[in-house]
């Protein structure tokens, strides 16, 4: 495994999502098998793929959670003792846990892999953090509802060997540290097991019962209201707070984000902590690194609760921020400038677009020509998803996504 101080860990929804995090820069990712976790919307991991995911990060240096934090009925607990020894067997490095009887079970059949408390299990004390300690557990992800002092006051109280990991980047849930209900009255799907219609999300209007039909917006505008829609996280400017109040992991949000997202956040971030780790007296954050966060899909970005304030909310918009749109993503380069891509979205000969390597900065090109599968010269990109080669005035490297900026 590496050598670094701080971990990056980032979210990996399927076997495509863990091998950009970790081709980007991650130290370690997270992720589901086919039951346990707590997102039914990632297509998430079979033994066959979690072997395969474990066996790249591993062959790189990265480490791989698993996520067993659903509260689970106790009819499903028949199942757990196969699960966590198949994942022990095919090497998982950490089980992320909120049950207790759960954590139980894994220091019983899988007692070789560190226990991590989920920010599910609602840490906010130092005393919870030194019971959980004692319990077994070597990390506790702390809730969300926390400020850098609170963070600081748990470090101080707890054992060095505990390590503490809290959440940097991405969608905020509107109730305490995703515990929420609202999913399972509106929609009947149960937030707590993975499930949720995201009704915080949703616009909403008064209706007076006498007046059929009739909604009234909560407020005086044209795009009516979203009353339960937070912002979302974004500390990549503050990381040195966290890092010297104690945070051993920095932890990005997204199983159900997209390879695309987890490059981009994942450089972002790894590229700050590599920076910080190498200079913590004389930091700077990388312009590039601020810069790549806003090229991403996001909500209206937020400190959280780290600065004693509250997130709030966005009330007047329920969509996302998308200043661009991933084009290509190069399939494999060469040492002049053709490459092979797959398209992913339209562009055009003479198009400016922007470049994401693996580990390192973007950079701009432009595009001199498109040829087909069958040789020929075309001026645009045909169908999504088609094998192209593209020359450029710069060489783009394998594994590299291509971008352009919207109108």
């Amino acid at each position: 495994m590496n050598d670094h101080k701080y971990e990056v860990l980032s979210p990996a929804g399927d076997l495509e999502c863990l091998k950009a995090a970790v081709s980007f820069g991650a130290d370690a990712v997270y992720l589901a098998g086919t039951q346990f976790g707590m997102r039914t919307a990632s297509k998430n991991f079979t033994k066959e793929q979690l072997a395969e995911g474990i066996e790249f990060a591993h062959s790189r240096g990265a480490r791989v959670h698993i996520t067993c934090n659903v509260l689970p009925r106790s009819s499903e607990l028949d199942a757990l003792p196969e699960f966590l020894h198949t994942a022990q067997a095919l090497g998982a490095d950490a089980f992320i846990i909120a049950d207790l009887g759960v954590l139980e079970l894994a220091k019983k059949h899988a007692p070789n892999v560190e226990i991590h408390a989920s920010t599910q299990t609602g840490i906010v004390n130092y005393a919870t953090a030194n019971a959980l300690h004692k319990m077994g557990v070597s990390r506790v992800v702390l809730a969300r509802e926390l400020s850098i002092p609170e963070i600081r006051e748990i470090r101080r109280n707890t054992s060095p060997e505990l390590e503490i990991e809290t959440f940097v980047h991405g969608s905020m849930c509107v109730s305490f540290s995703g515990r929420c209900l609202i999913s399972s009255y509106m929609t009947g799907r149960d937030a707590n097991r993975g499930d949720c219609a995201q009704p915080c999300r949703w616009k909403y209007h008064l209706y007076e019962e006498n007046r059929d039909g009739q909604f009234f917006p909560v407020e005086e505008d044209e795009s009516g209201t979203y009353l339960y829609n937070s912002r979302d996280l974004c500390m990549i400017e503050h990381l040195p707070e966290l890092l010297e109040a104690g945070v051993k992991s920095l932890k990005i949000e997204g199983r159900a984000k997209s390879a695309y997202y987890t490059s981009v956040v994942t450089n972002a971030y790894s590229g700050a902590v590599r920076a910080y780790e190498a200079c913590p007296d004389n930091y700077t954050l990388p312009q590039w690194a601020l810069e790549e966060v806003d090229k991403v899909s996001h909500r209206e970005y937020n400190t959280g609760f780290f600065f004693g304030t509250e997130p709030g909310q966005q009330t007047g918009f329920g969509g996302y921020i998308r200043k661009y749109d991933v084009v290509a993503v190069c399939e494999r380069g060469s040492d002049g400038c053709e490459c092979e891509i797959t398209q992913r979205n339209k562009f055009y000969v003479g198009d400016e677009l922007d470049v994401l390597p693996p580990g390192q900065p973007s950079y701009t090109v432009h595009v001199l020509s498109i040829r087909n599968e069958t040789g020929e010269q075309v001026e645009s990109t045909p169908h999504a998803m088609e094998r192209l080669w593209l020359t450029a005035d710069k060489p783009v490297p394998g594994g590299a996504f291509l971008r352009k900026k919207k109108n």
